[in-house]
């Protein structure tokens, strides 16, 4: 446990913070965060509970004269998306992240930080903790698998929480009250190729894009960060156009709800093209530096000599797939006509591996209007089926509807003028929340949005304010003394 980071205020929630982060917690491999939160509740001697899913709820009843307010659920997720730099050696699996102080900020090494949303669960693990901090009825849920697929709050049933206000604490923007998100759909596209051996008289090369900002497919995606996957695509289709080109495979990307920030792919180049594709290459890469200068300025694209890959793709079947990458939309799709500034419907085109004979595109498709994400998904699904993919549409999840005359939203509206002396940004965005989705059996809860400063979430460059998450804290602990009291039956 680093020492440096327990010491930060409110020391509750960093030592908890530590303690999570020493565990590996990848989507789809929870077990060991799920029994560590396990194990965290009986110590309490806390009602402790795991559902079918996965998902774990700890109870703990209202500080004695609360039991009239009513009861709240306070809900973040155990995973967290792993993402390194090319450079960094580490293992996701075995290894806790490697945190640091910079200034205001907390940071890992390398590595994705896990303040999205390790910094809610801390939160939780605090409050339960605690024994001097006056609350209601409390109910913690902690979700799993949010990050891959929103399994989770799929899974987690009606009648389980009697809570009727949902603090949901995964917001990154402290001075934002979310009250509303989009839905999305995973488009998987896979499919086979019969490869050939490399023509005679060909030199290899390895094509790099990589640099790139990369970040969270749905927070910044209104960003207009430059994909890896999309300008390698270009980059090849350019090249095949232009030159005797022959593409042994391509590696691009990683996870579904992270912009791509890297891509590889292996060429093979007639002789006789070779200075005028590494020419080519050059230029391109002047092109591509000046397009993204603002949003990416650290992008590179480099053509390496190396060994020409014993088999290609026939010119054929690359032309037919080149051009269906090339033709999936990616970035901002359609902005909200009645929000102003959120985006309504976007696309990531999140992977593409192209090897042995084999390929896969992955996209997450996300809107705030259910049929407009479907309609952009089909969209995908047709110009991917063009070039011979069986495409497959799954784990769509609806959007959070906006409510915003609930009593908890004017609640903290009200709560955070008087307290911060200014206006919060009450808004919906284009993440992925589960409220919509825990919604569905829990109709009548009201349900909000926060958390404190994260920037860089999805991306090596992750990073959480300090000073802010002591706002926040102070924040949350307000808004707990100000809970209304139950209805009168």
């Amino acid at each position: 446990m680093s020492s440096e980071i327990c010491n930060l205020e409110p020391k509750a929630l960093w030592e908890n913070f530590a303690d999570l982060n020493a565990v590996p917690r990848p989507s789809k491999k929870e077990a060991r965060v799920i029994q560590f939160i396990k194990d965290f509740g009986q110590r309490l001697g806390l009602e402790t509970d795991e559902d079918e899913t996965g998902n774990v709820i700890i109870k703990k009843p209202a500080t004695p004269g609360m039991e009239q307010l009513q009861t709240v659920a306070l809900q973040s997720h155990l995973d967290m998306v792993h993402q390194k730099n090319a450079d960094t050696e580490f293992n996701f699996d075995t290894q806790g992240i490697d945190m640091y102080v910079d200034g205001d900020w907390v940071k890992a090494r390398g590595t994705t930080l896990g303040a999205d949303n390790g910094i809610g669960v801390a939160t939780m693990m605090a409050l339960l903790a605690s024994k001097d901090i006056a609350h209601p009825a409390m109910e913690a849920l902690f979700t799993v698998d949010e990050e891959t697929g929103m399994t989770g709050a799929l899974g987690m049933k009606g009648g389980i929480l009697d809570a009727s206000i949902m603090l949901n604490l995964d917001t990154e923007d402290d001075r934002e009250l979310t009250i509303g998100c989009a839905g999305g759909v995973d488009v998987s596209a896979k499919g086979s190729y019969e490869p050939e051996s490399t023509p005679a008289a060909m030199a290899g090369y390895k094509l790099s894009v990589k640099g790139l900002t990369g970040g969270h497919s749905g927070m910044d995606i209104i960003l207009g960060r430059g994909n890896a996957n999309k300008l390698m695509n270009r980059l090849l289709y350019l090249a095949i156009s232009q030159f005797d080109v022959r593409v042994g495979s391509i590696d691009g990307g990683g996870l579904r709800n992270a912009i791509p920030r890297e891509s590889v792919a292996t060429v093979a180049v007639a002789d006789a093209d070779k200075s005028n594709f590494e020419q080519f290459v050059q230029e391109q890469a002047t092109v591509l530096q000046q397009e993204y200068s603002t949003t990416d300025p650290k992008l590179q694209v480099l053509a390496e000599a190396t060994a020409a890959p014993a088999q290609v793709l026939t010119k054929s079947f690359a032309g037919k797939l080149l051009r269906a990458i090339y033709a999936c939309p990616n970035g901002i799709y359609r902005m909200s006509p009645d929000i102003q500034g959120l985006v309504q419907t976007s696309n990531n085109v999140a992977r593409v591996l192209v090897q042995d004979g084999s390929y896969t595109i992955l996209c997450l498709t996300r809107s705030s209007v259910d049929s407009e994400k479907m309609d952009l998904a089909q969209a995908i699904q047709s110009a991917l089926e063009l070039a011979g993919a069986a495409v497959e549409l799954s784990g769509s999840y609806p959007g959070w509807t906006p409510r915003p005359d609930a009593a908890i939203i004017q609640l903290m509206r009200d709560l955070y003028r008087t307290r911060y002396k200014g206006e919060p940004d009450v808004n919906a965005c284009h993440a992925g929340l589960e409220c919509g989705i825990l919604g569905a059996n829990y109709p009548g809860m009201e349900m909000i949005s926060f958390g404190p400063n994260i920037r860089g979430a999805h991306s090596p460059d992750e990073k959480v304010q300090i000073s802010s998450v002591q706002k926040y804290w102070d924040f949350l602990l307000a808004t707990l003394q100000r809970i209304p009291e139950k209805a009168q039956a």
